[in-house]
């Protein structure tokens, strides 16, 4: 997942390191680091927002690890969901429960339908839904979308998938 913190830090030399060991140590993934040395809270410390990628049973333990170090954790953004993939249901899909269908996909634990925009132009004619499906990671969403393909065919829904270029 990935985590935005905000960070307050003494104005001490080593105070960075020390905030960013924790993260390190725990397998975290740094993507960008703003320091505002510049500016101080209310508090006389330096701001400093952190972006990192980590697993999320490590999350609590790099906040309890900075406390520890005496960094205060002034706020914690987490983003679980990186992944982002969109399918087009055709087929009888309110007849036979979107409900089910969507709680299938949320039910893994790893994905979840975050957006359905439906058209039912008859009631006895075919209606088409677009799903936004997020996910914990590239892996998982290609999971998720074999749940809802397995779905689909027991329910007689078309699936209508994205074309996947790899143009490396």
């Amino acid at each position: 997942m990935r985590v935005s913190m905000d960070i307050e830090l003494k104005d001490a030399p080593g105070q960075l390191l020390l905030a960013l060991n924790p993260i390190s140590e725990l397998k975290g993934n740094l993507k960008s680091i703003v320091h505002h040395h510049e500016e101080r809270t209310p508090r006389s410390t330096i701001p400093v927002q952190v972006v990192f990628e980590v697993e999320p049973e490590n999350l609590d333990l790099i906040i309890s690890r900075l406390e520890e170090n005496g960094i205060g954790v002034a706020r914690v953004d987490e983003k679980r969901f990186m992944e982002h993939g969109a399918v087009i249901l055709i087929g009888h899909i309110v007849h036979t429960d979107i409900q089910d269908t969507i709680d299938t996909i949320d039910k893994t634990g790893f994905a979840e339908v975050v957006d359905i925009c439906l058209s039912m132009p008859h009631i006895d004619t075919q209606s088409s839904a677009s799903l936004k499906i997020d996910a914990v990671g590239r892996k998982e969403l290609h999971e998720a979308m074999s749940v809802l393909r397995e779905v689909a065919q027991k329910k007689d829904l078309l699936v209508v998938e994205p074309i996947e270029a790899d143009f490396a």
